[in-house]
């Protein structure tokens, strides 16, 4: 079994920053991608930032240059780093891991979820 558990979210006024952190436990062997999503109300699940194992990323359109994405593997934990923050990013943030289990067996992983609301 493997768990991952998010913090960091918040309201925050806009212009403002919020980090959020996952971290994963359990039975893993190694993991090739991290990645962070959001949905908002009445809106379909969107990928945010990803980052695989060789640390390359990859950013929604609507977040470049605001939004950095990283991940510490010896602590099997994935960091999203969102600065500029406006009110279109209001919206619960899930943290997704591909995993390579103990067993050898590769699944995704989703995070609880946790609440970025940017409100003035």
């Amino acid at each position: 079994q493997v768990e991952l558990v998010e913090s960091g979210g918040g309201l925050v006024q806009p212009g403002g920053s919020l980090r959020l952190s996952c971290a994963a436990s359990g039975s893993i062997f190694s993991i090739s991608a991290m990645g962070w999503y959001r949905q908002a109300p009445g809106k379909q699940r969107e990928l945010v930032a990803i980052i695989i194992s060789g640390g390359s990323t990859n950013y929604a359109d609507s977040v470049k240059g605001r939004f950095t994405i990283s991940r510490d593997n010896a602590k099997n934990t994935v960091y999203l780093q969102m600065n500029s923050l406006k009110p279109e990013d209001t919206a619960v943030y899930y943290c997704n891991f591909a995993v390579v289990t103990t067993y050898f067996s590769e699944n995704d992983y989703w995070g609880q979820g946790t609440q970025v609301t940017v409100s003035s």
